[in-house]
């Protein structure tokens, strides 16, 4: 099979033979892989994958099922199918658990299949939960502030916030940005280019009447944490789930506490396969028909060959991309879907 492996920091093609699944595992000929910010820190040596995963980047993949493990019975030869991954999708053909697979509906094209697993995983964890656990625990009637409403999870976000019934806030980088936002179902879209953090603060509590927001599901980290405490209802919720402007913050504990608010900070890729596995069950129980009859629409920037990745994190990098951008196995460098 062919694949990109990552050596000196960059990536390079490469062939190995293709695997054999083994229990509980299918495998994918893969036709489109998303992707995502954690590939570009992967590449950078910043997050390795964990034990017994691909060392070759990729978290999310559609395409065909080929063969099947013992014990795999929900899928067949043939099948369509999206798969939520630990690495190793910037190939040809990849491994997957089968109680990572998501149907991919006849309507949707492999490219805009392979752009949702990992989006609809994150946002359903941390906006609602991992089975009975709450995390942002987001009901109908209750508000939520996306931070990064333009970006490949932001555009998710916003969409499952309407489904679940909430009042959506969000923000986006410029004119263009935030009326993509707007157009996916935002009620209150915010340009953090026009305005700085308190500004967007203000703006939060004047949308709010001065009340803030019951969750705010951000990917900046460190760098906003104070002005993100700041934003929250009494009983709020702040979601962290991205690091892009630091590691690190300064967290105001009587802001916190009067506000009786809390701060969760998750990860996807390295849950335990069990979670996972309830995180794809209730994705595909609750989200699925949504997906299906189009309320949940895929966004993709662009779609490239899959040697030209390079490119394509550098989309990612620079902020170029509105939505999701997806690599194509087989396509010639150079080749390109527009959005």
């Amino acid at each position: 099979m062919d694949l990109l492996e990552i050596r000196d920091g960059a990536l390079h093609p490469t062939t190995a033979e293709t695997p054999t699944p083994g229990p509980g595992e299918v495998l994918l000929e893969v036709a489109a892989a998303g992707v995502n910010r954690a590939d570009l820190m992967q590449v950078a040596g910043h997050y390795p994958p964990p034990p017994g995963a691909p060392r070759h980047p990729g978290l999310e993949v559609a395409g065909r099922v080929l063969a099947v493990g013992d014990g795999v019975t929900d899928v067949r030869d043939g099948d369509r199918v999206a798969a939520l991954l630990a690495g190793g999708g910037y190939a040809s053909h990849v491994l997957a658990p089968a109680e990572q697979l998501l149907p991919t509906p006849d309507a949707l094209t492999d490219p805009e299949a392979a752009s949702l697993p990992e989006a609809l995983a994150t946002v359903w964890s941390n906006l609602v939960g991992v089975g009975d656990r709450p995390v942002g625990g987001l009901r109908a009637g209750e508000s939520v502030l996306v931070v990064g409403g333009s970006g490949g999870i932001g555009v998710t976000a916003v969409q499952v916030a309407r489904v679940l019934g909430a009042r959506v806030l969000a923000t986006a980088g410029g004119p263009e940005k935030a009326r993509v936002v707007a157009d996916l179902g935002a009620d209150v879209v915010l340009d953090h280019r026009a305005l700085d953090p308190a500004a967007v603060t203000d703006a939060v509590l004047a949308a709010t009447d001065g009340r803030g927001v019951d969750v705010v599901l951000d990917v900046l980290g460190g760098g906003a944490l104070a002005e993100n405490v700041r934003r929250l209802a009494p009983g709020g919720r702040l979601v962290v789930i991205g690091t892009q402007q630091g590691r690190r913050g300064e967290l105001d504990l009587l802001t916190l506490m009067q506000r009786r608010a809390s701060v969760h900070g998750t990860t996807l890729r390295a849950r335990p396969a069990a979670e996972k596995a309830t995180i794809v069950h209730d994705v595909v129980t609750h989200l699925g028909p949504h997906v299906a009859s189009g309320r949940i629409r895929p966004v993709l920037h662009a779609v490239l060959a899959l040697a030209d990745a390079p490119r394509a994190h550098a989309m990612l990098r620079d902020g170029e991309a509105v939505g999701k951008v997806v690599l194509v196995p087989g396509a010639p460098s150079g080749w390109t879907a527009a959005r």
